[in-house]
């Protein structure tokens, strides 16, 4: 099965190609550096040539609100109406958990790519995943003012990016859901408790200050938007794991 995974250089991407690979399906990575836009549709018709999957871990190169739905509206619709000539039955995008709970641009910008593609007609999966390990750091610096990490005291469901990869692998090759899933990692953290054990683990000097008004890149949280509230498919790596593979 020839398969075109688009954003297949990136961190999820490059581990989703790996593991169709090795279950023998033809994995094609497709992003700017190999010639594929999907903002101008550049290369399009030829890398989705034969293919009957395209699984979709593009992203925005800017979060500001303008700019990210700019990105999802016009790189969804360049990439769906090129499926369609194209004859692909199988479009699977990796989104968010509770995206459209949290007051931020960029979840509205992912809501507003779910919905395009649920309006496609074509045959399609949703994977909603929680944050990964690996953006632990990123999150403690949007967190941090004037050398001190906020974070709100609130439930966190962190997942392994090659737990993402393994399982969109899996959704990709089978019939499409018409349908969302949820995954998450396999244990459940306070938000501030997870940032503060893996800076530790860094031997980052930061105070990780447990702060109820602090925010998530800008928006306010409860104890519901970072875990999965329903039946979600769990990963199998817990931190402990990935921060010693990682060291």
């Amino acid at each position: 099965m020839k398969i075109v995974v688009i954003g297949g250089t990136g961190l999820v991407g490059s581990q989703v190609v790996k593991d169709l690979e090795a279950q023998g399906h033809e994995a094609v990575a497709a992003s700017p550096q190999t010639g594929v836009d999907t903002l101008t549709g550049a290369g399009l018709p030829e890398v989705l040539d034969g293919a009957q999957v395209v699984v979709d871990l593009s992203n925005s190169p800017s979060f500001a609100e303008e700019d990210v739905t700019r990105f999802f509206r016009t790189s969804t619709t360049n990439l769906l109406d090129a499926e369609a000539k194209a004859g692909v039955g199988h479009h699977v995008i990796v989104s968010i958990v509770n995206a459209e709970s949290v007051d931020a641009g960029y979840m509205r910008a992912k809501v507003l790519q779910e919905d395009l593609v649920k309006a496609s007609g074509s045959g399609w999966s949703i994977v909603r995943s929680t944050q990964f390990f690996e953006f632990l750091a990123a999150i403690a610096d949007s967190g941090t003012v004037d050398g001190v990490v906020h974070m709100a005291p609130v439930r966190f469901q962190p997942i392994a990016s090659a737990d993402v990869a393994r399982i969109v692998a899996e959704v990709a090759v089978g019939t499409p859901l018409r349908g969302t899933i949820d995954i998450a990692g396999p244990e459940t953290f306070g938000f501030d408790e997870i940032v503060r054990t893996h800076l530790a683990s860094k031997d980052d000097p930061r105070e990780v200050r447990t702060d109820p008004d602090g925010t998530y890149y800008g928006a306010h949280l409860t104890d519901k938007e970072l875990v999965p509230l329903g039946e979600a498919r769990l990963g199998e790596v817990s931190y402990e794991q990935w921060r010693k593979a990682q060291a």
